[in-house]
């Protein structure tokens, strides 16, 4: 069968063509990071409990999750953290490789078994379960040199106009406010009048609860109505309130005489931010700031580029003496990694084929490793569509040393071809026939040794063995590809430039 490739040199050509066109292919859409994602999905289980102190917290919240939580399929370990703002967040880690999305279901269905459990706070605020990105790509923050916008106005701008825009850009995992919240009633009590009035906590939170809400009226007149009744009229009501005089004018008590104790009586009423808790600042200025986190398996390069074009976008239509900067962007130290990889690949490439002509002396001969070499190298990056690798230092350090390896094939079959030739007074074609009857066991040995060398160290497991994996899979993809194309095209190669060498004398 290997003789037809070398009568049929266009076979060859077009095999080597579309291993080509595929790993150009796959290149175009290949995540590019810089280093393979070996941080076990995580899962956060948040939780509030308004009022409660870090204690309290841990004993009604965080235990009663952390019961149920424990043992969902392929969890590692997980970690709590309670605070004394009444918060709780539980992390849960999972083994590298699992499907984060599943891992969501699983934590999820485990969180309901507690919910008998929790306090009534607590289940009115939600408990939320999300996948945890690992780490910050992007961060923006939002300036303003006009001092009527203070923070406030830009959380809650960053909020509605940017963040939720940012959150459907393709590649982006999750955004982040940091330094602001969205806007809030806050209501300052005074603990004095309180006494005064005999009015408790308690009653305050109950007022608040019955008047603040939105009702349905119903309908007058809706069938089936009284005879005659031609017109049906839907109600609408004032439902929740909207600012700082509707919530003074809160009821909290009737007193006997009549008299009746309002919000604004006992209270100081404003319209703030829901927490306080975090400050962010950029050059020395109090901003808020988003951060920009990848979902896996995405493209750095290209969510940074999205979400450049999205801000640029964005900011045409900020108001007057506001605009973004970007504090921090962790695609520059990924693709200057790369770079130096692909300079690193370029180099190596020139470096063989130097040292191929000094030693074969024959530019025509130097043209056979340098077809299949490229070809090789290329086609190992369909391999990695096909095993879920991205374009990171380790798989681009793996071709590196590749170049040295696989062009060791094309100078086996050109060097026994060209013996052929020269010792046996062959033409190149019953030459190259010849030589792949004698060699062909010997370039499948030579595979199967070198693949040998490498395949043990795919299987280890854990983070350590998601590196080596990709580094041991990309030299075995360009392996098996060098011999494929050592079998198919480097023969008709060699018919097409070989020819018998000429005494001659040189500068080697």
């Amino acid at each position: 069968m290997l003789q037809q490739f070398i009568t049929r040199p266009i076979l060859s050509s077009v095999i080597a063509i579309l291993i080509t066109l595929v790993g150009i292919l796959s290149l175009l859409v290949l995540p590019i990071s810089q280093y393979p994602n070996v941080v076990p999905p995580t899962i956060q289980v948040t939780a509030y409990y308004p009022g409660a102190n870090a204690e309290d917290v841990q004993k009604t919240v965080s235990i009663p999750l952390e019961e149920q939580i424990n043992g969902v399929d392929n969890m590692t370990y997980m970690t709590s953290q309670c605070a004394n703002d009444g918060s709780c967040n539980i992390t849960v880690y999972f083994e590298v490789g699992t499907d984060p999305d599943m891992a969501t279901v699983n934590v999820q269905n485990r969180t309901q078994r507690a919910m008998n459990v929790l306090p009534a706070e607590v289940i009115q605020g939600g408990v939320i379960v999300m996948k945890k990105s690992p780490s910050i790509l992007l961060l923006y923050a939002l300036v303003s040199t006009d001092t009527a916008y203070d923070t406030k106005f830009l959380s809650n701008y960053l909020n509605i106009n940017v963040v939720n825009v940012l959150k459907r850009v393709e590649g982006v995992g999750d955004v982040n406010l940091f330094g602001g919240d969205d806007y809030a009633m806050r209501i300052w009590l005074n603990p004095e009048r309180m006494a005064g009035l005999s009015v408790s906590v308690q009653d305050v939170q109950s007022a608040i609860k019955d008047q603040n809400v939105q009702a349905a009226a119903g309908q007058i007149g809706k069938s089936p109505a009284a005879k005659g009744q031609e017109m049906s009229i839907m109600i609408r009501v004032q439902g929740r309130l909207l600012d700082e005089q509707q919530f003074g004018n809160i009821i909290v008590k009737a007193n006997k005489d009549g008299s009746l104790v309002r919000m604004k009586d006992i209270a100081r009423i404003e319209l703030g931010l829901k927490t306080y808790d975090a400050f962010s600042r950029f050059d020395g200025k109090t901003a808020p700031v988003i951060a920009v986190y990848q979902s896996p398996g995405s493209n750095a390069v290209q969510v940074r580029k999205l979400c450049d074009q999205t801000m640029e976008e964005l900011s045409k239509e900020f108001p007057q003496g506001i605009t973004y900067k970007k504090g921090l962007d962790t695609v520059e130290f990924v693709t200057a990694s790369v770079e130096e990889v692909l300079k690193t690949l370029l180099e190596a490439f020139v470096l063989v084929f130097i040292v191929v002509f000094i030693f074969l002396q024959d530019w025509r001969a130097t043209l056979i490793p340098a077809i299949t070499v490229p070809v090789s190298l290329v086609g190992a990056l369909a391999a990695f569509s096909l095993l879920g690798f991205s374009i990171n230092m380790l798989t681009l350090f793996a071709l590196v040393l590749a170049i040295g390896i696989v062009v060791d094939d094309a100078i086996v079959v050109l060097e026994a071809v060209q013996e052929k030739i020269d010792n046996e007074k062959l033409s190149p074609l019953e030459a190259a026939k010849h030589t792949m009857k004698e060699i062909t066991g010997a370039i499948l040995t030579i595979t199967m040794v070198l693949c040998a060398v490498f395949v043990p160290v795919s299987f280890l497991g854990g983070t350590t063995g998601v590196m080596y994996k990709q580094f041991a899979l990309t030299l075995i993809s360009s392996i098996l590809i060098s011999a494929l194309l050592a079998l198919t095209l480097s023969p008709p190669l060699c018919v097409i430039l070989l020819k018998p060498k000429r005494d001659k004398k040189g500068l080697f």
